[in-house]
């Protein structure tokens, strides 16, 4: 990726405007100078990890390691799934544009979209709201988002908890716990994937609920939140778009042989790993959205910095046999064969080694 992709620039906020705003513009940003640190995260959740190592005795026994994209329990012939995420700094853009109404929906997508990646029907969800101070019309904006994510995805919201943290909580964070339920013989963990398979990309919705924290800063050291784009939206109404919610999977794997699937979140390319030690090869990777283009731009972000934050226009990813790749991309119009899988072990992107 390279140039604006702004044409003159006018209001792309990485031009000669926004007059105070040069030292912002003049800096290579990263998404550890951000404030995020993805290898000391890894490093603190390994230490986290390595301290869980008591199992239940009896039965409803734990049946999966820790690691991929969500916990299994035995539950007789099915394994019940349990996935917990959140909003993240996204709630700060909205609390910036005054808009909490699809945060919701980021939610549960982020909950759901764990799921989907073993084959696993989301069926129950319980929101956590904490908050310095309860806000009456800000609930009730998260409550449409939360009741839109919950029809995307065909799942009951039975619950949730509500804690006003004064002095602990600066504003307000949302997060979830989702449950899922499936047979056990029709789990898919990755463990079948195999050389020639095909990688298939699955477009985002834009940035959805990672690599926020650097998006931010971009847009506040290059341009502001009601800076207009080309394409009609804000930056901030651009940051906000709700998480795509990839509902879709569960008919492609009723008729496709799928060996794996991944959702790309925090840490981009690098969550294919969590499907095992393959090789994935990545020759023709979808078209990043233009919000990427501009981040990229005006926060003189490299490459790879961009492809390990941000899922960079492709949220998921199927990795089928060859003969069912046409079947899965008559399922999911919009997806695309971006790849397929080699023999080393890794990650490639147009030909180069992705560390």
């Amino acid at each position: 990726m390279s140039g604006c992709g702004m044409g003159d620039g006018k209001g792309c906020g990485c031009g000669g405007g926004n007059a105070g705003k040069n030292d912002g513009r003049n800096v290579k940003h990263t998404y550890r100078d951000a404030g995020v640190d993805i290898d000391l995260e890894a490093d603190g959740v390994k230490a986290l990890v390595n301290m869980l190592t008591f199992r239940r005795k009896g039965s409803f026994e734990m049946c999966s390691d820790l690691g991929h994209f969500a916990g299994l329990v035995e539950f007789g012939d099915y394994a019940l799934a349990l996935a917990v995420d959140g909003v993240g700094t996204k709630m700060l853009v909205a609390d910036i544009m005054k808009d909490w109404s699809t945060l919701g929906i980021d939610c549960i997508a982020m909950n759901v979209n764990d799921l989907y990646v073993m084959n696993i029907e989301p069926i129950a969800f319980v929101d956590y709201v904490a908050t310095e101070g309860v806000e009456v019309d800000k609930m009730k904006q998260i409550g449409i988002g939360l009741n839109e994510g919950a029809r995307l995805s065909n799942m009951n919201l039975v619950g949730g908890e509500t804690a006003t943290l004064k002095g602990i909580v600066n504003g307000l964070d949302l997060a979830g716990t989702c449950l899922g339920i499936q047979k056990k013989d029709k789990i898919i963990t990755g463990a079948s994937i195999k050389k020639g398979d095909v990688i298939i990309g699955v477009p985002s919705t834009g940035i959805h609920s990672n690599g926020l924290t650097l998006a931010r800063k971009i847009v506040e050291d290059c341009a502001s939140f009601d800076t207009k784009m080309p394409w009609g939206k804000t930056l901030g109404q651009e940051l906000l778009t709700p998480t795509r919610i990839y509902s879709e999977v569960l008919k492609v794997t009723a008729e496709c042989d799928v060996h794996g699937m991944c959702h790309i979140t925090g840490g981009g390319l690098r969550n294919l790993t969590r499907l095992g030690k393959h090789g994935f090869d990545i020759t023709d990777p979808i078209t990043p959205q233009p919000i990427y283009q501009w981040l990229q731009t005006a926060g003189k972000v490299d490459e790879h910095e961009m492809y390990r934050t941000f899922n960079m226009g492709m949220g998921y990813v199927f990795v089928v046999a060859p003969a069912d790749a046409d079947k899965v991309l008559k399922i999911v119009p919009d997806a695309k064969v971006v790849g397929s899988i080699r023999e080393e072990e890794g990650i490639w992107l147009r030909g180069k080694e992705f560390h």
